[in-house]
């Protein structure tokens, strides 16, 4: 069988049509969505970071990737969605966050993700944000103005992302001391 052929048979594969990645750091919440979506008939690779998950894409290609933004050792998933892709730009990327912020959400989309859900997200929300990926015009539009908290909140995750989740540095460049940045994001946390 000549390389042609080859990929024709691995692109007819329907095992490969379900393959998920999950890129997140906490193995328990990773096994539970894992199994959850092999009930529902995906094969599920697991791994806890950008340079597991770049190995793991030397030998397999998901179509769909679910990437937790804050990974371990303060890292960003953004690089981990930047990396998926590239390895397949019509790969479905959901980005799950508890840290949730409009400008994580937009530098997540540039970088290819399809959708951005703050935690906690289930299988069902993850699956139908896998089935949502062109935009909505018929969004209702709110009159409400942004609040003082929302918009020191959306600074502080904007910092964050510049900094690579660096929680000194990126109080250094909030003129704020590190222990006031660390309660005002355990007080904010979307668990």
């Amino acid at each position: 069988m000549n390389e042609e052929e080859n990929l024709l048979d691995q692109d007819d594969d329907p095992e490969r049509d379900r393959l998920l990645l999950i890129i997140e750091d906490d193995d328990a919440f990773a096994r539970t969505l894992g199994r959850s979506f092999e009930r529902r008939g995906y094969t599920v690779l697991h791994a806890p970071g950008f340079d597991e998950a770049q190995e793991l894409l030397k030998e397999h290609s998901p179509n769909y990737a679910v990437v937790d933004l804050k990974l371990k050792g303060n890292s960003s998933g953004l690089a981990c969605v930047q990396l998926l892709h590239a390895h397949d730009e019509e790969m479905q990327i959901v980005v799950l966050t508890g840290f949730a912020s409009i400008g994580t959400a937009v530098e997540a989309i540039k970088l290819g993700a399809s959708q951005y859900l703050a935690k906690p997200s289930n299988t069902d929300d993850i699956e139908a944000a896998f089935g949502h990926v062109a935009g909505n015009t018929e969004l209702e539009l709110t009159n409400r103005a942004t609040s003082i908290k929302t918009l020191e909140w959306e600074r502080i995750h904007a910092v964050l992302a510049e900094t690579d989740f660096n929680i000194s540095e990126a109080a250094r460049r909030l003129g704020l001391h590190r222990r006031t940045l660390a309660r005002k994001l355990e007080k904010q946390r979307v668990k």
